[in-house]
C-alpha cells in the first residue's frame, strides 16, 4: 500500500522547522520523586542535575518544546536557583587562608607603637582584597560573611579608607631595615615568640620631675646640663635654670637631642629647643632623615612655637617635645633592647637611673608630698609664694587633674614652690604623654605609697604636712 505523500509547505511538528517529528511512544507513568532535604551543606541548594531537571520539566509540561540550553541556564542564573556546585565542579572556598595571611600580618603589631594604624589599615585591605576574590566560592558560608562583617567593622574602627596599599602576606618581602616595627616584628617570628617587643617611657617637666624607664618618680634639683639618654642610637641633654631666687627649684629651658646615624637609614640629626624657640626643623634645616617617600625620621609642629613630635621609625622611637610657659617638658618612647644598649662609660643617665641622691629633693621614693615625721611647721609657712596656699594650689590642680596621683601632687608643688600657673598646664600635658605613650595603661598613673610599697590612701593633713615640710627643704 503506497504512503499518502506529504504537501510541499506543509507544517512540521510543533516543535521542529527542519523535519518529520518522530511519532510519540507513550510515556510510562511517572515514578514518585524521591523526597531530598531543601538545603544541604553550607549554603548549597539540594537540586537534581541539570539534565534531569529538563526532563522532569518535560513529563510535566508534554504539549510545549523544551527551550534551548542556554536559555535555561540563564533564567535559572537570573531566579539565583543554580549554585556554582550543581553542574560543575565547585571552587573551593579559601577564607580560612585569607584569615591566616591576615593574622600572620598582624600578630606582631603593637597598638601603642608608631606606625600601627596604616600597617594595621594595610593589612585590612589586603583581606578585604582575598575576601573579594573568592567571594563567588564562598557564598552561603557563615565564616565567609562573618569575615567580611567584621572587616567592615575594623576599618570603621580604624578610620581605614577602602583605597590605599595593602600589605604583602610574604613577611620576607615586606621586611623594611629603616622600620624598627617591621624588621623586630619579623625576627620574634622568625624565634617562635608571639611577644611584642617591650617598650620604656621616660617623662621630664616642671620643677623637674622625672619619670624614669623604671616608672620611679624623682623631683630633683639637677641645675646645669644633664644627660637623660645616651645610648648606641639617640642622647638627650636637658639643661636646668634656678626658677625663683633663693631657690633650689630648676625647670628645663633648653633640650638638645642627637639621632645617631644609622646604616642606609638616616645621617646624624641633631635637634635644639630653647625657651621660645621650639623649631619644627632639626639645626641644619631639615624636617627629616633617610631617602624615599616614608621617611625613617622625620619632625611633625602640632602646635607652632608650643608642641613637636619626632618619630624615628628606624629605631621604633618617638620623643615630645613641649613649652609650657616659659619651661620645656619633654616625653620619649623607645624599645628596652635599644635603650639598653650603651657602654659602662654612659651610665650617668637620668631616665635609666634617676638623678643622683644628692640631687633628689623628694624623700627618696618619688614622694613629693609625702615627707613625714616632721613637726608642723608655723602656718604661715605653707604659703610659700604669694598668691597661692594649699588650700588654692590643691583647688586649682583639681580642676585640670581629677585623680590625686603623683602628677597633681607635682602639681600642687610647683604652684607653692614658684606662684606660676603655668606649671599647672605642663603637669596636665605630662601625664597627657604619658596615655599617648607609655606602653601600659595600668601604669599611667602613679600613687604614694607607704615605705613597704603597698598604695597609700593618706589623709589630707598627711599629704600637707609632707608638702609643707618639702617647701621648706627647697627654700633653706
Amino acid at each position: 500500500m503506497m504512503r499518502k505523500k506529504r504537501k510541499r509547505g506543509a507544517p512540521l511538528g510543533p516543535c521542529s522547522s527542519h523535519g518529520p517529528r518522530p511519532a510519540k511512544a507513550p510515556a510510562p507513568p511517572p515514578s514518585p520523586e524521591p523526597t531530598r532535604p531543601a538545603w544541604t551543606g553550607m549554603g548549597l541548594r539540594a537540586a537534581p542535575s541539570c539534565a534531569a531537571a529538563a526532563e522532569v520539566e518535560q513529563r510535566r509540561r508534554p504539549g510545549l518544546c523544551p527551550p534551548p540550553l542556554e536559555l535555561l541556564l540563564l533564567l535559572l542564573l537570573s531566579l539565583g536557583l543554580l549554585h556554582a556546585g550543581d553542574c560543575q565542579q565547585p571552587t573551593q572556598c579559601r577564607i580560612q587562608k585569607c584569615t591566616t595571611d591576615f593574622v600572620s600580618l598582624t600578630s606582631h603589631l603593637n597598638s601603642a607603637i608608631d606606625g600601627f594604624d596604616s600597617e594595621f589599615c594595610k593589612a585590612l585591605r589586603a583581606y578585604a582584597g582575598c575576601t573579594q576574590r573568592t567571594s563567588k566560592a564562598c557564598r552561603g558560608n557563615l565564616v565567609y560573611h562573618s569575615a567580611v562583617l567584621g572587616i567592615s567593622d575594623l576599618m570603621s574602627q580604624r578610620n581605614c579608607s577602602k583605597d590605599g596599599p595593602t600589605s604583602s602576606t610574604n613577611p620576607e618581602v615586606t621586611h623594611d631595615p629603616c622600620n624598627y616595627h617591621s624588621h623586630a616584628g619579623v625576627r620574634e617570628h622568625r624565634r617562635g615568640d608571639q611577644n611584642p617587643p617591650s617598650y620604656l617611657f621616660c617623662g621630664l617637666f616642671g620643677d623637674p620631675h622625672l619619670r624614669t624607664f623604671k616608672d620611679h618618680f624623682q623631683t630633683c634639683k639637677v641645675e646645669g646640663a644633664w644627660p637623660l639618654i645616651d645610648n648606641n642610637y639617640l642622647s638627650v641633654q636637658v639643661t636646668n635654670v634656678p626658677v625663683v631666687p633663693g631657690s633650689s627649684a630648676t625647670a628645663t629651658n633648653k633640650i638638645t637631642i642627637i639621632f645617631k646615624a644609622h646604616h642606609e637609614c638616616t645621617d646624624q640629626k641633631v635637634y635644639q629647643a630653647v625657651t621660645d624657640d621650639l623649631p619644627a626643623a632639626f639645626v641644619d634645616g631639615t624636617t627629616s632623615g633617610g631617602d624615599g617617600d616614608a621617611k625613617s625620621l622625620r619632625i611633625v609642629e602640632r602646635e607652632s612655637g608650643h608642641y613637636v613630635e619626632m618619630h624615628a621609625r628606624y629605631i621604633g622611637t618617638t620623643v615630645f617635645v613641649r613649652q609650657v610657659g616659659r619651661y620645656l617638658t619633654l616625653a620619649i618612647r623607645m624599645p628596652e633592647d635599644l635603650a639598653m644598649s650603651y657602654e659602662e662609660s654612659q651610665d650617668l643617665q637620668l631616665c635609666m637611673n634617676g638623678c643622683p641622691v644628692s640631687e633628689r629633693i623628694d624623700d627618696g621614693q618619688g614622694r613629693v608630698s609625702a615627707i613625714l615625721g616632721h613637726s608642723l611647721p608655723r602656718t604661715s609657712l605653707v604659703q610659700a609664694w604669694p598668691g597661692y596656699t594649699l588650700e588654692t594650689a590643691n583647688t586649682q590642680c583639681h580642676e585640670k587633674m581629677p585623680v590625686k596621683d603623683i602628677y597633681f601632687q607635682s602639681c600642687v608643688f610647683d604652684l607653692l614652690t614658684t606662684g606660676d600657673a603655668n606649671f599647672t598646664a605642663a603637669a596636665h600635658s605630662a601625664l597627657e604623654d604619658v596615655e599617648a605613650l607609655h606602653p601600659r595603661k595600668e601604669r599611667w598613673h602613679i600613687f604614694p605609697s607607704s615605705g613597704n610599697g603597698t598604695p597609700r590612701g593618706g589623709s589630707n593633713l598627711s599629704v600637707s604636712l609632707g608638702l609643707t615640710c618639702l617647701i621648706l627643704i627647697v627654700f633653706l
